[in-house]
């Protein structure tokens, strides 16, 4: 089945099969972190894990991400979609430089119901903003299930519009804008790539897919194979997209704004760079999307990690494949730049 297919009628789960091995310092990690991963999220428990990610996420400071002077941050309040509320953004870029810079903007993980957009602003700066003199927006979107789709996308796309428009304010060059994320932020980049085509909104530069939530189905076979094994396993998943979704969860006719992989028309998208674990509940729908963009006519560079779960790099950061994909990913946005 294609990406573009509609929900087939419920049938037998694909036949169990052992799920590829983790790689070895990625399993050491996770035997280290043991009960601390809490288990899978599920509707009886994500209130209280909601709240425990607000209590103990980062929150950096704007003066503490100036990290002693290296960059530039100013935490922006500006409006949001028609009958919503103003969005936050954090705008950052390297200090000392006055030329218009390319934008990374930057849409923070967790599954749609965790994460801020503050936590993700350090890693970002240090990996990208500095060695490739790129400015940074990072969102903070409305969060489910308090807010549900259309909300966070909407978010999204009313600050990419204004980031746009106020170009000169922000120090930014509009024609080199990248849309990037993690997980549920991949998924939102993704979503956001199909709906500024549509709207015949600003134009990206390209679209970088970090592991990103395409498909509210759950119904691929890395999902059944990675269950109760990945960290971010199908109830995991399954609860996130109830939570974003609602009623909608697994509608027929849902928008692939809320879905991306449920687009029937993936012509006319920025160049990608999408990444996943082998061992990753995600591998099979970013596969697939990777491979519907080149059956589209467009380009997507695709990496999977071998013996990787979900979240790999934040896991263990300093192991070999974790050093490998932040590698990858930087060279791809070099040479997006230099084009």
């Amino acid at each position: 089945m294609s990406v573009a297919d509609p929900p087939a009628a419920p049938g037998p789960a694909p036949k169990a099969r052992t799920a590829p091995p983790f790689d070895p310092e990625l399993a050491a990690a996770l035997a280290a972190l043991g009960d601390a991963a809490g288990g899978p999220l599920t509707p009886a428990n994500l209130a209280a894990r909601q709240a425990r990610d607000t209590a103990t996420r980062p929150r950096p400071a704007v003066h503490e991400l100036t990290d002693g002077g290296r960059f530039e941050v100013a935490e922006l309040r500006v409006p949001g979609p028609p009958d919503g509320p103003e969005v936050t953004l954090l705008s950052a870029r390297p200090a000392g430089i006055s030329r218009p810079l390319p934008l990374l903007y930057y849409l923070h993980g967790g599954g749609m119901v965790m994460g801020n957009a503050w936590s993700v602003l350090p890693r970002v700066l240090r990996e990208w903003a500095l060695p490739l003199e790129l400015a940074v927006i990072s969102v903070e979107y409305r969060l489910a299930p308090r807010t549900r789709y259309p909300g966070p996308v909407e978010d999204c796309y009313a600050g990419l519009t204004w980031a746009a428009a106020h170009a000169d304010r922000l120090g930014i060059d509009p024609a080199r804008i990248v849309l990037g994320g993690k997980s549920a932020g991949g998924g939102l980049a993704a979503a956001l790539a199909l709906l500024t085509r549509d709207r015949g909104g600003p134009v990206p530069l390209g679209q970088l897919l970090l592991s990103p939530m395409l498909d509210d189905r759950d119904r691929s076979f890395s999902s059944h194979q990675l269950a109760g094994t990945d960290t971010w396993d199908r109830t995991s998943n399954a609860t996130a997209w109830q939570a974003l979704l609602g009623d909608r969860y697994g509608a027929a006719d849902l928008p692939p704004y809320a879905a991306p992989a449920r687009a029937t028309d993936l012509s006319g998208l920025p160049p990608a760079y999408i990444d996943v674990g082998s061992a990753e509940t995600l591998r099979d729908e970013d596969v697939a999307y990777a491979q519907a963009l080149w059956q589209a006519g467009g380009r997507s560079e695709l990496h999977v990690w071998p013996g990787a779960c979900h979240g790999f790099d934040t896991l263990a950061p300093h192991s070999a494949l974790a050093r490998d994909a932040r590698d990858a990913r930087t060279r791809w946005l070099r040479r997006l730049l230099a084009r």
